[in-house]
């Protein structure tokens, strides 16, 4: 059996992992596709290294440029990948601009798509990843869905009989990951000559909180005037923006930082005291390693996170810093993400198909 995973973002190289080994131990002919929407080299190429990813076969090397030119791209591109392989499966991982033009190109050549992590929603349709989920969903023969809440959606928009619950392929690198770097010591303590447990690591990204110089001073300001340290890991693309429009991100309790390898973000949100994000997989992240965290957003598809309590919304600075100083969460074994073992069942479900 022959199938081909279409990657192009960090979440998408932290779920494809785990599904690659289980791939490559069930003897499935697996072809993977990144489409260079991540090109930075620590947001893809230590990935792939870190996380032990076999070498992309193809690298479409897209970059950036806004939804539809960066979509059009891809769309142009995988056509010819497709026709080249003609694979049993096309997988798609996600709701990314790579996630949507992977699934259009397959469907429209009649080959048969399965979506990773279905199911997801923010019910935001001002989000450029609810469209791509809920148009993925949609238009896949497929839905792997990590949650059971990802499955009452999916039976509510009537895909009942598409859908099969596998749990979340980002808990079985997660935990992976947390055992390897358990007795680690922070890299940004040793850096930055913090103390463990006495700082915040901050992520953000996405376009509400970015696009918009207003914005991006709000959020800035805010994780400046927290009572704590603050190293704000910045992707790229937020680097520019704001030095486009004068606005300081090492301000402050606030401290710019490149962004880390996996296993280096991993080991330094266990040595902190809390997480401050807008991203869906650092939220899930540190639900899993139990460390506290407030997501710069007015809503978050992993509702789980929030319901135990280990995970707070915030928009203004005053939000933020009431989320990053509330008292510990209670602790909690509840596991609505699984067990570790999601990419094992979605090969079998794809081989048996």
């Amino acid at each position: 059996m022959k199938i081909v995973s279409v990657v192009g973002a960090r979440p998408q190289f932290v779920k494809l992992a785990p599904i690659d080994q289980a791939m490559r131990a069930a003897g499935v002919d697996h072809v993977i596709v990144h489409t260079g929407q991540h090109y930075d080299p620590m947001l893809s190429d230590v990935f792939f290294e870190d996380l032990g990813i076999s070498a992309p076969d193809v690298h479409l090397g897209v970059g950036s440029g806004t939804h539809g030119v960066q979509t059009g791209a891809m769309l142009g591109a995988l056509d010819g990948v497709f026709d080249e392989h003609r694979p049993d499966w096309v997988l798609v991982y996600g709701d990314t601009n790579s996630t949507i033009a992977a699934a259009l190109s397959a469907v429209k050549m009649h080959l048969r798509v399965a979506h990773l992590e279905a199911g997801l929603r923010s019910f935001n349709r001002r989000m450029p990843e609810e469209h791509n989920r809920v148009l993925t969903d949609h238009a896949a023969d497929l839905l792997l869905a990590p949650t059971q809440v990802a499955v009452d959606h999916l039976i509510d928009e009537g895909l009942a009989e598409r859908t099969v619950l596998v749990g979340d392929v980002m808990t079985d690198v997660l935990y992976t990951v947390r055992d390897e770097v358990a007795g680690r010591p922070s890299p940004l303590v040793a850096e930055l000559g913090l103390t463990p447990g006495e700082h915040y690591v901050a992520t953000i990204h996405r376009a509400e909180n970015t696009d918009e110089p207003d914005r991006l001073a709000e959020v800035a300001a805010g994780l400046g005037g927290l009572d704590r340290p603050v190293v704000l890991l910045a992707h790229p693309r937020v680097v520019a923006r704001a030095a486009a429009h004068g606005i300081p991100l090492t301000q402050g309790s606030l401290i710019a930082h490149a962004p880390l390898a996996y296993p280096e973000l991993i080991a330094s949100a266990l040595h902190s005291a809390g997480v401050v994000t807008d991203s869906g997989g650092l939220q899930k992240e540190a639900f899993l390693l139990r460390v506290p965290c407030t997501t710069v957003r007015t809503e978050t598809e992993w509702v789980e996170t929030v319901d135990l309590g280990w995970n707070v919304l915030a928009g203004t600075a005053a939000e933020i810093a009431a989320g990053v100083t509330r008292p510990q969460p209670s602790p909690t074994d509840a596991a609505p993400y699984g067990d570790g073992h999601a990419a094992e069942r979605v090969v079998e479900v794809l081989t048996a198909s």
